[in-house]
Order: structure tokens, then C-alpha cells, then sequence
């Protein structure tokens, strides 16, 4: 039995994917303490793990817990200036607490190793000052560098050329030394504290030697020529199926029709820029539309009048959803997307924010989508983009093979195989 320690970004697309991994650790008899949010306890309890919350580390799990004026500060700015500040204020600047909390559960009780979700320096440099193994778990697209690959964010297809070497290595130096300069000034001022050596490291260039554990698998991930040898594809890290769940009265609507599904997720959810436009594109459709706001508060109001063959609510659990539906249109959130493609379910995409074009950019290129590289598409090239996927079947095909694919990668259970073969070494 070994001592673990898991450290997430307090948010719910973070925390997801290590829920199955916790489990699986717990059931084959190892002990696990979880740094976490608040938000999260009953969760992660729920795991069997045991939770831990921030007590230097910022916690941004809930609304409430995150300072008014940092929130008006942030829908003060837009691209790249908001890009910087998320970088900053969420990834960043917390890591320092977070590495202090990691360094007082390890004084209680010493850890075997750590887990750390990839977007967090802090486990990285827990690694440093305790000399002890770290695993590190992607849970979006994998960011590590790559002479084939553009820096992570900018959406670009990948490129092993001369001419791509070229292209990438500049735009490294760009994002390193002059858009994210100010970022890694941030961050050894944190190392410092730490009374770590001072290399002004960048997020996206930190990769564990000893396992990164990527929640995909590798059809669906660019390329990689130079990927280094310790990258796992796991396959999708799902939460178990049998989540509790109370059928609307209009489910039985969903049987003996063709079923899209539309959703954005929980955190670019204004249902005008996708739900909204999905809902009039296909309004006339022979479809059954499914739309889930992913907002306690419905959402509803701003959509207006609903057509006949929709029906909106807030949530509805994919393991009960997804065997009912054909077609998924998505802002291209990662988790959900490893989920669809868990079905071999096809996609539309459209989204622009946090990794969402890093995302779609991977999926279109796997064959199982249409991206329409923009986040308030328009009504006409919705319904465009849903007729032909529904009628040409490459799409479909394509979307099963990844499934197929993700079974045999053995999600949780090959990812704690991995952690136990550097924990045996």
C-alpha cells in the first residue's frame, strides 16, 4: 500500500477526470489524501479518498469564495489581456499556497507520490523539495512542447517541417519571452518564496519525468515525433454510469427519434451564443433537440419561446443521455468531448475560449467533426453542418473507432497500472 497525494484545480473540469483515478487507487488498497475545494469534499469523499482542503492555496471552487473585485477586474478585459489574468491569478500565483499545503501534508504524513493536475507548477516543485516521484495528469489536450507543435493555445494544426520548426520555435520565444514574460517573472518570484532556484519557468514547458498521464487517447492528440516516453494515453477518465437521476417528464420523447444533443458546458454558458442559435437552426429539422444549459437557474428566459422538438433543462447525466443521441453540438469542453466520443457519437463544435479551439482543432482533424471555429455561429451553418454529419457516415465512423480505441486504453485502470509501475520502480 502506498501514500498518495492528489492535488486539482478547484474546478469541476479539473477535479472530473481524478474522480475515476481515486477510486481506482482507493479500491486496490492504497491510502489517498486529495488537496482540493471545498466544493468538492463530497465528491472526493465519495471516492473513498480522504479530503483535504486549502488552507494557503487560493479556493476558487464556489462563486463566493473568489473577491468581488478580482471578479470585476477580469470582465473588465478581453483576449489576450484576459488570457494572462486567468493564467495569473487562477494557475499561477495560487501555486505557491498550493505547494505550501502539499508540503504540510507531506510533514504529517510522507507521501509516496504525488499526483498534480497538469495546469499546477506545484507539484513540480513538491517534487523538487521533497525528492519524490510526481505523476502528471492532463486533463485537456496534452501541453507539453514539441518541435512539431505551435505553443499550446493558439489553435494552429501541427507541422514537422522546416518550414513548421521555424514557425514553432519563434512562436515559443513569442509566448515565452514577450505575451507570458510578465507570467514567469510570477512565477519564480513564487519559487523563490520556496526557496527553490530561480529559472523563470513557463506553465506549459513543466512535464514529470516520471509518468504524465494524458485523458485521451492517442489518435485524437496531434502527432508527436519527440513525445517523450513516460506519456500514457489513458483514454477517458469517466465518472461511473450509474449516477442517480430522475427522468424529465418528457423522456420518453427521446425513444424511436433522432436525438441532438446541444450543451456549453458549465463555464461559457450563455445560451445565446449556441443553445440559442442550435434551437432556431434545427427548428424545422426531423430531429429531437435535447439542450442542456449546465445552470442551476435553467437559463430558459433568455432563449424565449421554445420551438416544438425542444426540450431544455439544466443537467441530465451522459450515461443516461448519450445512448438516446446521434449528434452532439458542443463548445468543445474537453471532458465532454472525451465523453461523447466514449459512444462513438459524432460532433459539431463551436467554441473560441480557454482550451476550447485546442480542442475542437484535434477533434475535426480525427474525422468525427465539423469545427465552426467561432463561438456564436451563425443559425444557417448549424443547420448545415447537422445535416451533413447526420448524413454522411464517415463522421460516425470515425467517432466509433476513437470509442473503440478508449476501451481498449482501459481509462482509470490502465492509469493507476502506470502510477503503480513508477511507484514499483
Amino acid at each position: 500500500m502506498a501514500e498518495i497525494l492528489l492535488l486539482s484545480v478547484p474546478v469541476f473540469g479539473h477535479v472530473k477526470p481524478m474522480l475515476a483515478i481515486a477510486r481506482e487507487l482507493v479500491r486496490r488498497g492504497h491510502r489517498v489524501r486529495w488537496l482540493s475545494g471545498a466544493a468538492f469534499r463530497e465528491r472526493v469523499e465519495g471516492t473513498g479518498a480522504t479530503f483535504c482542503g486549502f488552507v494557503e492555496g487560493f479556493d476558487y471552487s464556489r462563486s463566493e469564495l473568489v473577491p468581488a473585485r478580482l471578479q470585476a477586474d477580469r470582465d473588465r478585459l478581453s483576449g489576450m489581456a484576459k488570457l494572462r489574468f486567468d493564467l495569473a491569478t487562477f494557475f499561477i500565483e495560487p501555486c505557491e499556497g498550493f505547494c505550501r499545503d502539499l508540503l504540510r501534508l507531506h510533514r504529517e504524513t510522507p507521501a509516496d507520490m504525488l499526483i498534480c493536475d497538469s495546469f499546477l507548477m506545484a507539484g513540480a516543485w513538491w517534487a523538487e523539495k521533497t525528492n519524490r516521484p510526481w505523476s502528471q495528469l492532463s486533463c485537456t489536450v496534452l501541453t507539453l512542447p514539441s518541435r512539431a507543435l505551435a505553443p499550446f493555445g493558439l489553435g494552429l494544426q501541427p507541422d514537422d517541417s522546416w518550414r513548421g520548426w521555424i514557425r514553432n520555435r519563434l512562436l515559443r520565444v513569442l509566448t515565452r519571452s514577450v505575451l507570458f514574460r510578465s507570467l514567469r517573472r510570477r512565477a519564480d518570484q513564487a519559487r523563490q518564496a520556496l526557496d527553490l532556484p530561480l529559472h523563470r519557468p513557463w506553465l506549459f514547458d513543466v512535464v514529470s519525468p516520471h509518468l504524465v498521464i494524458s485523458s485521451s487517447v492517442r489518435s485524437f492528440e496531434y502527432p508527436r515525433p519527440d513525445c517523450p516516453p513516460q506519456v500514457v494515453y489513458a483514454g477517458p477518465l469517466l465518472e461511473h454510469s450509474n449516477e442517480a437521476f430522475t427522468p424529465p417528464p418528457w423522456w420518453a420523447d427521446l425513444d424511436h427519434t433522432t436525438v441532438v444533443h446541444v450543451t456549453q458546458g458549465t463555464i461559457s454558458n450563455d445560451p445565446t451564443q449556441l443553445i440559442g442559435p442550435t434551437l432556431e437552426a434545427l427548428a424545422d429539422e426531423p430531429v429531437l433537440v435535447v439542450a442542456c444549459t449546465g445552470r442551476s437557474d435553467g437559463g430558459l428566459e433568455a432563449l424565449g419561446s421554445l420551438p416544438a422538438n425542444a426540450r431544455v433543462t439544466g443537467y441530465i447525466p451522459y450515461g443516461a443521455l448519450l445512448p438516446k443521441t446521434s449528434l452532439v453540438i458542443t463548445n468543445g469542453g474537453f471532458q465532454g468531448v472525451q465523453a461523447v466520443l466514449s459512444h462513438g457519437i459524432p460532433m459539431v463544435t463551436a467554441g473560441q475560449s480557454e482550451d476550447k479551439p485546442e480542442v475542437c482543432a484535434r477533434l475535426q482533424r480525427t474525422g468525427a467533426s465539423i469545427d465552426l471555429a467561432t463561438a456564436n455561429p451563425e443559425p444557417s451553418t448549424i443547420r448545415a453542418a447537422v445535416r451533413r454529419v447526420l448524413n454522411e457516415p464517415g463522421f460516425r465512423s470515425a467517432a466509433v473507432a476513437i470509442s473503440r480505441e478508449a476501451e481498449a486504453a482501459k481509462g482509470a485502470v490502465g492509469a493507476v497500472d502506470a502510477i503503480e509501475a513508477v511507484l514499483n520502480r
